[in-house]
């Protein structure tokens, strides 16, 4: 192979690689997400503005934090006004540490909020 072609070689090798790095550094969407549009809500040590907070010592806690953060997600791609109330999964839970399942979903749900810019108030 001559010169021409192994820099043509290496250029299209360069090329194939930028698509590869930038989802390694910003997650599979582009858009630093990773898998499921960041289901994992910040890994342990990332502290994304998505990562329940350090309080929250149960499981239940991050269940509910997650599923704040999921039904704000589902409101806002659905053009529904902010309101907690209306979630099913908030107004519904029965399982066990209710009260705290609720109040993480109501810190989940405002973070979703006011990380997109809208009302600053808890909902």
């Amino acid at each position: 192979m001559n010169n021409k072609g192994r820099v043509i070689t290496a250029l299209l090798a360069g090329a194939l690689l930028v698509p590869a790095i930038s989802m390694a550094q910003y997650g599979r969407d582009g858009y630093g997400a990773g898998p499921q549009y960041n289901n994992g809500y910040g890994q342990p040590g990332q502290g994304g503005w998505d990562a329940p907070p350090n309080d929250f010592r149960q499981d239940i806690q991050r269940q509910g934090w997650h599923d704040g953060l999921d039904g704000a997600r589902k409101d806002a791609e659905n053009r529904r006004q902010p309101n907690v109330l209306n979630r099913d999964e908030y107004r519904n839970y029965r399982g066990p540490a209710r009260r705290a399942y609720r109040s993480a979903f109501q810190r989940g749900y405002s973070a979703f909020w006011s990380h997109q810019g809208g009302p600053g108030r808890r909902y």
